[in-house]
């Protein structure tokens, strides 16, 4: 995602301004928190201070982790602890560089960030008695970004290629891996991708869908960023193609919907109806760039999509991560203003802070 950032934060007010007058944005009404969403929506803040959230996840006690990523990796990135709604967050991880992916999986936290993948396991309540590296990825790979875990228990993994259109060096870049939760059997599941970053599984299946970065050189002529399904030995064909058609795109894959151009599209989040029936089975997806949070609507059984993406939410300045949570509502992190939105239909009671 950061490869993108930096080509395109000259371009968000454009985007901005041009998303405030699409035509899904005019049938959005308030819904609080001073956001606008689809009609049958309520927010609420969920919690403040996490400035460049950009990765969420819940431990086996509900509670909420975020992890945070400036704009530069300077080293000063972390994970936060919010223990309830309304909590100041507590910095528990520090130090950290560029954590884009988090994962409970029993008592262990992983955090996928610049390097590799590592396991945090007994925490105390304040910090961590022991953290280790479980997957160590070449120098110069790419950005490593988010984590989902498969329903066969394996860790899915998304990593960016370190370019807009070179031929990677290394199998691990432009790539979705997987491996064991204890760091083997390491392995490239789907290859040739120029920048997976959000992953999530549909409920109860094998059905990974990932949010495609496309190219950032190429100005009006660059494709849509992509939602797609991949599946285990797809080659994308990324450099030689990026969306552009043609003989060199001839038997790629295709993506199940194409998203705003030069959007830095970023997390995904599966719902099935716990927004109400008007958003009904959706993925939701976070635009960075755009300040949109957008639903694509999907089949009842994940196979899919079935309609165009819609836009769901406006008023984020800059989401990066969704996360459904398990009274059924959806968290969106603003990685501009450092607070978490909590989505909820009006027929679900709104939490407060207080």
């Amino acid at each position: 995602m950061r490869l993108a950032l930096r080509v395109l934060a000259l371009l968000v007010l454009v985007a901005l301004i041009a998303a405030c007058g699409s035509s899904d944005s005019q049938r959005l009404v308030g819904i609080g928190a001073d956001l606008h969403g689809a009609p049958g929506l309520q927010a609420s803040v969920y919690a403040q201070g996490v400035p460049n959230a950009a990765a969420m996840a819940f431990d086996g006690q509900g509670r909420l982790w975020v992890a945070t990523a400036a704009y530069d990796d300077s080293g000063t990135d972390a994970v936060y602890l919010v223990d309830a709604v309304g909590s100041t967050p507590r910095k528990v991880i520090a130090d950290a560089h560029s954590p884009l992916g988090l994962l409970w999986i029993d008592d262990t936290l992983y955090v996928a960030a610049s390097g590799g993948v590592d396991a945090y396991t007994g925490f105390d309540g304040t910090t961590f008695e022991d953290h280790h590296q479980v997957v160590a990825l070449p120098e110069g790979a790419g950005e490593v970004n988010g984590l989902a875990l498969s329903k066969d228990g394996r860790i899915s993994l998304g990593v960016s290629a370190p370019c807009d259109s070179c031929t990677p060096t290394s199998p691990y870049s432009a790539a979705v891996l997987s491996f064991e939760p204890d760091g083997s059997d390491l392995r490239v599941d789907a290859s040739g991708i120029r920048a997976p970053v959000g992953l999530a599984y549909f409920p109860d299946t094998d059905t990974l869908y990932v949010t495609m970065n496309q190219r950032d050189d190429l100005g009006e002529a660059t494709p849509g960023d992509w939602l797609s399904i991949v599946h285990q030995g797809q080659d994308w064909d990324f450099p030689g193609c990026y969306g552009q058609g043609g003989e060199v795109c001839e038997g790629a894959p295709s993506p199940i919907a194409e998203l705003d151009q030069h959007a830095a599209v970023s997390d995904v989040a599966i719902v099935t109806g716990q927004l109400g029936t008007r958003v009904g089975t959706a993925a939701i997806v976070a635009e960075w760039a755009k300040g949109l949070v957008l639903a694509v609507p999907l089949a009842s059984d994940g196979s899919g999509a079935t309609g165009t993406p819609n836009t769901l939410l406006t008023g984020v300045k800059n989401p990066v991560a969704v996360l459904v949570t398990a009274d059924g509502a959806l968290l969106v992190a603003d990685w501009a203003t450092g607070t978490v939105y909590r989505i909820s239909p009006t027929s679900q009671p709104a939490l407060t802070t207080s």
